[in-house]
């Protein structure tokens, strides 16, 4: 059986992800879980976040992965160094990778960070940042409202551009040059963010990064699949089946193996927020 690539989001957000995986590793089997009925994560407690995470890794052990990525942003600035102690498995978040991505691309120093408000109130991307590069200004804002047009399909609308506007407006002044997508969610939104921030303003998708991260530990635990390996990757998500299946199927050009999970009991209090 080949060992798969196990990566976890509070929705389909890991998606983008996935998809630079599959491109940079295509013979690289992934196990992707999606927590759809829970989600958002932004505005939960970070106890809750932490307990979230727990019984997704929980339930993905059961396919022998050979990594855990956690795709979300909320989940690894809260729950990252807490799994790790937990699984005898490399784990890989997508926060250091999208601040190495952005010190790299800054000629300015000054790097704008949006994300769940979790993420922002973590402080988790100024801290990654910071260690990096001392000097470097960071800039950051919560945007609560992009994780549910993404959840929605809505990624080209008026409403978009709407939402959009009004929580990017603050940030358009300054010397800012790189902007962190900081939640795996927002690069469905990249094309409306690119035209409100405008062409001297980068953006900065941790995928990609991340993505190099995985494949540079693979190699280096020589657990890199085969020439010959034809991956079968599996999905499964917690709520809307139809609609999870309709998102990743066109973010990921193919059609998809989804399976339906139902947790004993799902708050889904947060969606509330």
């Amino acid at each position: 059986m080949q060992q798969a690539i196990a990566v976890l989001d509070s929705g389909v957000g890991g998606l983008t992800v996935v998809k630079e995986v599959m491109r940079q590793l295509p013979r690289e089997k992934i196990v992707y879980f999606g927590d759809t009925a829970r989600t958002p994560y932004g505005p939960r407690p970070a106890e809750e976040v932490i307990r979230f995470t727990h019984e997704i890794v929980d339930y993905l052990i059961q396919y022998q992965p050979k990594m855990i990525v956690i795709a979300c942003n909320t989940a690894t600035a809260v729950a990252l160094e807490d799994i790790r102690s937990r699984v005898d498995l490399p784990v890989v978040g997508v926060i250091n990778p999208g601040a190495r991505a952005a010190i790299g691309r800054s000629k300015s120093g000054v790097i704008g960070v949006i994300g769940t408000e979790g993420t922002i109130r973590s402080g988790a991307y100024d801290s990654a940042l910071r260690r990096l590069s001392p000097h470097v200004e960071v800039v950051s804002r919560a945007c609560p409202d992009f994780v549910p047009l993404v959840e929605d399909g809505n990624f080209r609308s008026e409403e978009t551009q709407r939402v959009v506007t009004n929580s990017l407006s603050p940030l358009r002044m300054g010397a800012m040059d790189c902007l962190i997508l900081g939640c795996t969610h927002y690069p469905f939104l990249s094309e409306t963010i690119s035209e409100v921030m405008g062409p001297d303003v980068s953006l900065i998708n941790s995928a990609e990064e991340t993505a190099r991260e995985i494949s540079t530990i693979l190699q280096d635990n020589n657990q890199l699949a085969g020439r010959d390996e034809v991956p079968e990757h599996e999905f499964f998500c917690s709520g809307d089946i139809r609609k999870f299946q309709s998102i990743a199927q066109a973010w990921l050009g193919e059609r998809i193996r989804l399976s339906p999970v139902t947790w004993p009991v799902v708050d889904t209090g947060a969606s509330q927020s």
